[in-house]
């Protein structure tokens, strides 16, 4: 039963997550491994802020907590129908990843049972679970069961991920709000159990699979430094068939609360991160064979892994099968008989009905089969009520029975159909007597059917020589292109499932070829298959959780935003928020101060299409500049006339143009250009390369500056202008390689401009004052905004105003170089050690700036108490005693 609080699932969609209470208590589980203070209750409230977790542990050793829809576990009741009767399931992948992790890692399973419980019975059930196999299930209401597994999962994610879009009622459901919110409600069950048993200073989370793609978001919020990973064993979409899916970002941003995210092929992973970049603006990169996602300071792992099978699962049930005998028996049954196999589960994505209209069209085409070759469809039961199962099984059965009817003759049948179920040991023994596995899913995830094959070819050693006496090993594989094992198998012939004719030939192909080509082949694959084992999964898996949690915890983590928007902010421990009244107070007790402020992004709204500056910036602009204690300058990588336009009416406004190419100081009228080269041939050179990009890449355009070139793609498809934008560089790069220019990157654009180059100083010996300022600034010419910074710097300490109060803002990647220079002046005494200083980044996100402001709003409030503070009448008194 749930709480009347909690019967509004729409708040529970939309993010509001409201307590999930219980109208009776329960008796609580583990208590001894509870690590957070007070009741179960009392966690079930969900704070908008996460609870730091620095309580003490209470284990010895790390631990790992794997979160499935199911547990690894069969279920039945006794004969006498008292008790249940519970025992492993062998063949789970949950259970097999255990022989990869730490032998002293304890592992707890938490998930659903594949039967339904009496709620009265669920309490002992669950104790006996806990207490015999470290097993915690979750037990969901019927209501919410039915609506978020054969609803959404099956319904939504499931076909969707295999690329099926509800085009009409008919083929699959549209979107059912009511089953969104159920796969909330269930992923918020499956969180309360985990947090039950959690100890997150000492655990490791690891979620499976589309059904719990939201959980991330639910367990972040109450610790943050909890080192979570998830694995999607589905097929990741492209994005354009994601982006359907009216909850699609709740989802990214969900996954993106994780640590470590896993998937089999790299398809899969390249379609993710496509979503991430169209959808959320996100940048990720590769680092030493890393793939990294930039979220909030956090750097979320991208994990490429194929699943693989275990290897002594497989052998003991092979010598279970040869001992049963039913290895000879079917040996005998299809003596004289060419066997392809086909193991499938029954749903619409595996292709049976295209198996077996290549199996028809081979024997149309190649007469000499037929009599000798047959196809043994084995068809698992189906997981769950698929959308269109009913219409498949019935053209399956259609199918077999013309086929037969039109190729078969007494005591032969083309294809065997195998609609039951069917034991590991006797699918096992088909695995063993089969010439070629054919697999022509239309999208599957993974499909360990070809692996399970190629073991049982090899067959097993013999216990008491340790030999094998079954002659040479060959196996042969006819693959679908469209699914997760096709790429680690190089040797199979992979088709094209749709194409019937195709997949015929590679069925004739793969039997008619010489013994000695089958044989280099299955020695290539099974040397794969038994190196990359379940084992060797999980291990890396674990690995590489291990090493991206240690970065995130090397940082300060805290949680904002609500619902799904909720993330962790993971920042350098020196990095903070600038604090009002902290600036404040050091502003009113400097008597010198510069003032450095960018354009775009930090006075003016990146994607406001007016750049002209409201009144109120330039009230406040004119307020500052007032002082005669500051000097303010805008620093802007924009054109001179730009700027002079728009900042007109503050003319005791310092300005540097096109990143410091042109300075025009406070109060002067007239522009200073940079001691740089005026020879600007090399534009003729760089421009027709921008040219041709721009006519390729629609969306992108060419600004062009008095001393630079500018190739902007903010308006341009996100990854095909990434990517020209990344070959462009490469194209000007080659082509200016002999000319004074730098060819940089930067948000949606690519810029040449001059470069700054060293020139001989003339300080021959160490000096230490203003001679020293001077000598540095002779150090480097060029244009930079860092340079800028350094000339003003040395300008107010020559006129006798060194700066002992410098305030520098900005949130491009050019402003980190006056941020550079800013944290190095001290040392390099442009600087005085006593001088306050504030080098600040717009957004949460790595900097060399050690504080920030979330927006272009938080900037103009900032200055706003700046300039109120020069107008309040202390401030005037503080002028009149003296300063300068």
């Amino acid at each position: 039963m749930m709480s009347r609080s909690y019967t509004n699932l729409l708040d529970l969609a939309s993010g509001n997550f409201p307590v999930m209470g219980r109208e009776r208590e329960r008796r609580r589980l583990l208590p001894r491994v509870m690590t957070v203070p007070g009741s179960i209750a009392e966690l079930d409230d969900d704070q908008a802020h996460s609870v730091a977790s620095d309580n003490p542990s209470s284990l010895a050793s790390d631990r790992m907590i794997i979160v499935a829809n199911q547990l690894p576990l069969k279920a039945k009741r006794r004969q006498d129908n008292k008790a249940w009767v519970f025992s492993w399931d062998e063949d789970s992948l949950l259970l097999q990843l255990k022989d990869g992790l730490p032998e002293d890692m304890e592992v707890l399973y938490i998930g659903s049972l594949s039967v339904d419980v009496d709620p009265i019975e669920q309490d002992d059930v669950a104790q006996l679970l806990l207490d015999r196999y470290k097993c915690v299930p979750t037990f969901l209401p019927p209501s919410i069961l039915e609506k978020f597994y054969d609803g959404f999962c099956k319904k939504q994610l499931w076909s969707l991920f295999h690329y099926m879009l509800p085009f009409s009622a008919d083929n699959g459901r549209r979107f059912d709000r009511s089953m969104w919110e159920a796969y909330v409600s269930a992923n918020k069950f499956f969180s309360q159990k985990v947090i039950e048993v959690l100890n997150p200073e000492d655990d490791f989370v690891w979620i499976h699979d589309y059904h719990l793609m939201v959980l991330p978001t639910f367990l972040r919020r109450r610790f943050n430094r909890l080192r979570m990973g998830f694995f999607l064993h589905s097929p990741w979409p492209s994005s354009e068939i994601y982006r359907t899916l009216p909850v699609r970002e709740e989802i990214l941003k969900a996954l993106l609360n994780c640590d470590l995210i896993g998937f089999h092929t790299f398809d899969y992973a390249r379609h993710f991160l496509s979503c991430c970049s169209r959808m959320l603006g996100l940048e990720y990169q590769s680092k030493r064979g890393y793939i990294g996602l930039e979220y909030y300071g956090r750097t979320v792992g991208v994990k490429i892994m194929p699943v693989g099978v275990h290897m002594g699962q497989i052998e003991s049930v092979m010598k279970l099968a040869d001992k049963e005998g039913k290895v000879e028996e079917l040996r005998q049954k299809y003596e004289g008989k060419t066997v392809f196999l086909g193991v499938d589960d029954m749903d619409v994505f595996k292709g049976i009905d295209l198996k077996l209209l290549a199996m028809e069209q081979m024997l149309k085409q190649h007469p000499k089969w037929l009599g000798t070759a047959v196809l043994v469809q084995i068809a698992n039961p189906a997981r769950g009520k698929g959308i269109g199962l009913e219409e498949v099984q019935m053209e399956i059965r259609e199918s077999c029975k013309r086929i037969n009817e039109e190729y078969g003759k007494p005591g032969y049948e083309p294809i065997i159909f195998i609609d039951r179920p069917v034991s590991i040991s006797e699918k096992i023994a088909y695995y063993s007597i089969a010439e070629c596995v054919v697999v022509t899913a239309v999208r599957d995830g993974m499909n360990l059917t070809p692996y399970e094959y190629i073991v049982c070819r090899q067959g097993a050693l013999d216990t008491e020589s340790g030999t094998d006496l079954s002659g040479p090993k060959k196996s042969m594989l006819v693959v679908s292109e469209f699914i997760g094992c096709s790429p680690s198998l190089s040797g199979a012939i992979r088709v094209n499932p749709w194409n019937v004719e195709a997949t015929a030939e590679a069925m004739n192909e793969a039997i008619s070829m010489e013994e000695a080509e089958k044989q280099l082949r299955h020695e290539k694959h099974y040397r794969y298959v038994s190196t990359h084992d379940v084992a060797y999964w999980s291990r890396s898996f674990m690995q590489d959780m291990e090493r991206t949690c240690a970065e995130h915890f090397r940082r300060r983590c805290w949680g904002i935003g609500l619902g799904f928007g909720f993330r962790v902010v993971a920042l350098d421990p020196n990095f903070r928020k600038l604090s009002i009244d902290a600036i404040v107070s050091e502003y009113g007790r400097a008597k010198s101060r510069a003032i450095l402020l960018d354009y775009d992004g930090t006075v003016m709204p990146q994607n406001s299409l007016n750049k002209t500056p409201s009144a109120q910036v330039i009230s406040i602009l004119n307020r500052l500049c007032g002082d005669p204690r500051n000097t303010v300058f805008i620093v802007s990588g924009r054109g001179k006339d730009s700027l002079s336009k728009w900042l007109s009416p503050c003319r005791k406004l310092g300005i540097a143009a096109e990143h410091g190419y042109f300075l025009r100081w406070p109060q002067n009228k007239e522009w200073e250009t940079s001691n740089q080269s005026s020879e600007f041939g090399w534009k003729l050179m760089a421009e027709p390369v921008m040219s041709l990009y721009t006519e390729s890449t629609d969306g992108s355009s060419i600004e062009t500056k008095e001393s630079a070139l500018v190739w902007k793609y903010r308006d341009a498809d996100p990854g095909f202008g990434f990517a020209q934008a990344k070959e462009m560089l490469d194209h000007l790069e080659s082509v200016l390689a002999n000319e004074p220019v730098a060819v940089k990157s930067g948000q949606f654009i690519v810029e040449v401009r001059p470069q700054a180059f060293p020139l001989t100083s003339n300080c021959s010996q160490p000096v230490v004052g203003l001679g020293a300022l001077k000598c540095v600034s002779l150090l480097f010419q060029g244009v930079t905004k860092g340079l800028v910074a350094e000339k003003i710097f040395t300008s107010m300490a020559e006129k006798g105003k060194r700066a002992d109060f410098v305030l520098c803002i900005g949130d491009d990647r050019s402003d980190e170089d006056m941020f550079e220079i800013i944290g190095n002046a001290v040392s390099r005494n442009i600087l005085s050690s006593y001088t306050s200083i504030f080098a600040c980044t717009v957004e949460q996100k790595p900097s060399k700036a050690k504080y920030y402001l979330d927006d272009t709003t938080e900037v103009i409030t900032m200055l706003e108490s700046l300039a109120e503070f020069a107008d309040s009448p202390v401030s005037s008194e503080e002028d009149s005693d003296g300063s300068p």
